[in-house]
């Protein structure tokens, strides 16, 4: 079974493609719901002291808590749901 490449690899072997993508993010990242989702994660870092310094987590919004980057980039996206709505 032949090794699925990762998002990186392929734009380090596709240079046309890797340029195609930066060129939808910067039109993605200037929409107004990107700068206002931004700016409100920047102010929960700042109301918990937390903006600025390199303490490399981010803010869970399923937990409500401060968790590692890795961690919180890493998660499933598509949990089930119990009866409540909320995830198992």
């Amino acid at each position: 079974m032949k090794a699925k490449k990762s998002t990186s690899e392929y734009y380090k072997e596709n240079p046309e493609s890797a340029e195609k993508r930066r060129i939808w993010q910067r039109k993605e990242n200037k929409k107004k719901k990107k700068k206002k989702y931004r700016a409100f994660l920047n102010n929960i870092r700042r109301r918990a002291g937390r903006y600025g310094n390199g303490d490399g987590e981010d803010y869970d919004h399923d937990e409500k808590k401060f968790i590692s980057a890795k961690r919180n980039r890493s998660k499933k996206k598509n949990k089930k749901k119990n009866k409540d709505g909320k995830r198992k």
